[in-house]
């Protein structure tokens, strides 16, 4: 017997869902609005909710994940009205078991309420905790259990893997979890940045040359899919792979075999695939600028990472477990936060999600040297002056103006321009600190130094200061 929960704000079709549920031998209650829906979500366990997308107060479809992210994380069925494609697309995006179209009838609701409990009672049967190896992945909200689920539903396949999320997500940091936790583990995990690929080196650099194959190729040099050979493969950022290699590609992750350039014998390289891209693969396909069959290959499974705003709870764990971190490197000893400090990190919106929130944490255990408590003066500038802007004529408490701010940072205009304005104010900052030593600078960003370049010739700012130091 199952318990389950229809949210519509028709009330005939309630009653009569309730009756043919009850008649299978289930509990069944209904509410008629989002609101009352996701209090009860919230409350009590279900197995089964029927969620209707056009309510009252809001689109069921945006109550999607918090139902999942319920305790008892209920399986949802869809209820759409005719001809809304988009809708049922959504839905599914958005993690629904299936969807029905209205009005349903009895016969068009039991076999997909009959699977999902199906699918359920096998998946409860057969879950035993699994201790992930998930080294600086951080935090336990129900967006990143759920991510964290799939690693493990994954990690011992050989499925091919795409992973998706902005930028400072956390991708490589999944990727090299899947590869942790695979039976692959004690081999290599090759990292391939695809927006770094020189152009005219692309083949070479993935599958390696032969001696004299062109000027300058002075000897034999093994390509980056060799070198993955019995491990794993991680394509970082796969929207930038260039057009003219794709093709090539998709051969190589059909057959495991491929030529060097310059050779006449075809090589085997027995790889397991991962990718990840912040950019639209599928608008790029339309667009005609990445392949429909190549994403078809690479997206068996999607892990879809979220914002560091959408999981406010783990941003004071990933700041303390950072803290921790530098403190062992630098030799400094531990410090606390203040209540005011964490309501800072709490309330930014972090456009630049967790990667923007390690640099701030080491900015701040700059900032204060000896000191034993981090203050919100201790953060970057940048970030103090937007909260600052957002809290002006509030007319509240700070602590107040902040939780507003936290509330706004969804309505917050133009994103992109913040964006980049966050970022070239960092570069900025990256670059007067370490005086210009290009090194230092790509070590303490993070990112590959062709990455680095491209990024400061896009901002404009010159790479050189007093005294600087080249690479």
């Amino acid at each position: 017997m199952a318990n389950i929960l229809i949210i519509d704000d028709d009330k005939m079709i309630c009653d009569a869902l309730c009756s043919a549920m009850r008649g299978m031998g289930h509990d069944a209650a209904y509410v008629l609005t989002i609101k009352d829906g996701l209090k009860e979500v919230l409350s009590e366990a279900f197995d089964v909710v029927f969620l209707d997308v056009r309510m009252p107060d809001g689109n069921g479809l945006n109550l999607l994940p918090k139902v999942r992210e319920a305790p008892s994380s209920p399986e949802v069925i869809i209820m759409t009205g005719q001809g809304e494609p988009d809708g049922a697309e959504l839905a599914i995006r958005s993690g629904a078991w299936d969807y029905v179209e209205k009005p349903p009838s009895v016969e068009t609701l039991t076999l997909p309420l009959v699977r999902a409990l199906e699918y359920r009672e096998e998946k409860n049967a057969g879950k035993s905790p699994v201790a992930l190896k998930r080294e600086g992945i951080v935090g336990n909200s129900a967006q990143m259990r759920r991510c964290l689920d799939h690693v493990a539903q994954v990690a011992n396949t050989e499925m091919n893997i795409l992973i998706t999320g902005k930028t400072g997500t956390g991708k490589e940091l999944f990727a090299q979890a899947i590869h942790e936790n695979s039976s692959r583990a004690s081999r290599n995990f090759v990292v391939v940045d695809c927006a770094a690929l020189p152009e005219t080196l692309v083949e070479s650099t993935l599958f390696g040359h032969e001696k004299g194959a062109f000027t300058g190729a002075d000897k034999n040099h093994q390509g980056l899919v060799k070198q993955a050979d019995r491990g794993t493969l991680f394509l970082d950022e796969v929207g930038e792979l260039p057009l003219s290699i794709q093709r090539t590609f998709l051969r190589v992750l059909q057959e495991r075999r491929f030529r060097q350039v310059g050779g006449k014998e075809e090589l085997k390289s027995d790889f397991r695939l991962v990718a990840a891209t912040n950019r639209d693969l599928h608008k790029m396909v339309q667009a005609g600028k990445f392949r429909n069959d190549l994403l078809f290959r690479i997206r068996s499974m999607v892990i879809a990472l979220p914002l560091l705003r959408g999981r406010a709870k783990d941003i004071k764990d990933i700041a303390m477990y950072y803290m921790n971190r530098f403190c062992d490197r630098y030799g400094i000893g531990t410090k606390g936060f203040s209540p005011e400090f964490v309501d800072l990190l709490t309330a930014y919106s972090w456009p630049g999600n967790v990667r923007e929130l390690v640099h701030a944490m080491e900015a701040a255990l700059s900032k204060a040297q000896d000191e034993a408590t981090l203050f919100p003066v201790h953060l970057p500038e940048q970030i103090r002056i937007e909260l600052a802007r957002t809290s002006v004529g509030c007319g509240k408490p700070h602590r107040a103006c902040l939780e507003k701010s936290a509330r706004l940072d969804k309505d917050l205009p133009n994103l992109q321009a913040m964006l980049d304005g966050t970022e070239r104010q960092y570069l900025q900052d990256l670059v007067l600190l370490t005086k210009g030593n290009m090194k230092e600078a790509c070590r303490v960003s993070g990112i590959s130094r062709s990455r680095f370049y491209a990024r400061l010739k896009q901002y404009n700012i010159h790479r050189y200061a007093e005294g600087a130091h080249t690479l």
